[in-house]
């Protein structure tokens, strides 16, 4: 349920002070956007921003530090105490011929103009912390109170005019866990070749800021059902109805989502779990001797599927490897009687860096089933243990933790720098692993004499 009001003191002072210059110079300011709309539904606000009365060209006047971000679309960032503030000058606008901008804006003095060009009705609202007046023409509070998302006016002029709307409505039906209008969500369905000129890197953030969601599945579920998902990431689409084999309760669909839920970790995080079975439509096989389905090297097809979908939308090198890691080894095969070595093993090829993201995983994935996996879970807390006693005893895991360098080997052998040193260096490690004791410089120094000899 929203407030009727904006409660005394949830503005921070510095954004009051900020419409007070304002006021002082002879203009009006106003909150307005997602730090408003986070205040009357009682939920942690992030960035403030601010609509004017004043031109861009007045505000550079008031302020000493004036960014000009989007001046030609009346956009200064206005730098105060220290912290950024986006100010833009009351405005209409014309066509959107991209899809994406409009072709040209233009200045008004009218609050309730510039809200009518805004994409949902509970966005479309503007505080003045002075007089402490709230202007909502278009009934976001009301929508607000109902728990419903519509955009302003006419939806498919709203999403015809910015693609990028279709999916904001997407991200906020699971971030305000709100229900999209009926209307609303059969224009979303209509303007998917607008949305499908929307940038990659628009795309990306949208699904990031999706993923902080308590439940993350309800922005994918609209995007399935209106048709985004099979323009951004058509694989996915592939999972409905994709039936698995008896150890699943669920279709891949399902269970991806309710995985993708379960991920506590971050949006990233989320992401490898949205992602970590999308291999397993291309791999899937009925087994003619068991009866049921397999999926045979899911995790590395799907390992592959996810980097090139990485790519194309722009993720970072570091989130990509991250992912991509996650969804190759996202197949945890654990038992009781792995030994100490294979334990060692499991760590050096997961990396410590990525081992508790994998387990955190491989929890959501054994949960996502939807099955008993009691016991599943339980071992995977043994694992978890087993790892963490490994790593607090040091054990080797690379090359560069052997007692042993290149430089002593290539001096006990007389060869010079080459491949052959990289692969007598990983051949001691395999020992290492088999064996901590063996690290130490005399021993893998008689070590490194028998391979030089040819021995095994």
């Amino acid at each position: 349920m929203p407030l009727p009001y904006v409660p005394t003191g949830a503005v921070p002072e510095p954004v009051v002070e900020l419409c007070r210059r304002f006021q002082q110079a002879g203009f009006r300011a106003w909150v307005v956007g997602g730090s408003l709309r986070d205040i009357l539904l009682d939920r942690p606000t992030g960035d403030w921003d601010l609509a004017t009365s004043a031109t861009p060209k007045q505000v550079m006047g008031i302020f000493e530090q004036v960014i000009p971000t989007g001046i030609d679309h009346g956009t200064v960032t206005v730098l105060f105490g220290g912290e950024p503030y986006e100010v833009t000058t009351l405005r209409g606008e014309g066509g959107y011929s991209d899809g994406r901008r409009p072709d040209r804006v233009f200045f008004i003095d009218d609050i309730e103009g510039d809200l009518a060009r805004r994409d949902f009705t509970v966005n479309a609202l503007a505080f003045d912390p002075l007089d402490g007046g709230l202007i909502d023409p278009f009934g976001g509070l009301a929508d607000m109170a109902m728990g419903r998302l519509q955009t302003v006016g006419v939806a498919s002029e709203r999403f015809s005019e910015d693609g990028l709307r279709v999916l904001r409505a997407a991200r906020f039906a699971a971030t305000l866990e709100f229900q999209i209008t009926d209307d609303t969500q059969a224009a979303m369905t209509q303007c998917l070749d607008v949305f499908a000129k929307v940038s990659p890197e628009r795309v990306r953030d949208e699904w990031l800021k999706a993923f902080t969601a308590r439940a993350p599945s309800r922005a994918f579920e609209v995007m399935r059902a209106t048709g985004i998902l099979g323009v951004t990431c058509p694989e996915l689409m592939q999972q409905v109805g994709c039936v698995q084999n008896s150890y699943h309760a669920h279709d891949v669909w399902t269970h991806t989502m309710v995985c993708m839920d379960a991920c506590e970790r971050g949006p990233i995080h989320r992401l490898a779990g949205l992602l970590h079975d999308i291999g397993k439509p291309a791999t899937r096989q009925l087994s003619d001797k068991t009866g049921d389905y397999t999926f045979y090297e899911h995790e590395r097809v799907g390992a592959g599927i996810a980097e090139r979908w990485l790519q194309r939308y722009r993720f970072s090198n570091h989130e990509r490897d991250q992912v991509v890691d996650l969804v190759r080894h996202h197949l945890v095969c654990y038992t009781p009687q792995w030994s100490a070595a294979a334990v060692r093993r499991f760590i050096k090829r997961v990396t410590p860096e990525r081992i508790d993201d994998l387990l955190a995983l491989a929890r959501a994935d054994a949960l996502a089933k939807g099955r008993d996996v009691g016991e599943e879970l339980q071992q995977l807390e043994e694992l978890a243990e087993r790892v963490q006693q490994e790593l607090a005893a040091g054990a080797v895991l690379g090359t560069r933790d052997l007692a042993i360098s290149g430089r002593d080997v290539m001096q006990r052998l007389g060869i010079p720098p080459g491949r052959r040193i990289g692969e007598i260096l990983e051949i001691l490690l395999q020992q290492v692993l088999d064996e901590p004791a063996l690290n130490q410089r005399e021993r893998l120094l008689g070590a490194v004499d028998a391979l030089g000899r040819g021995e095994p």
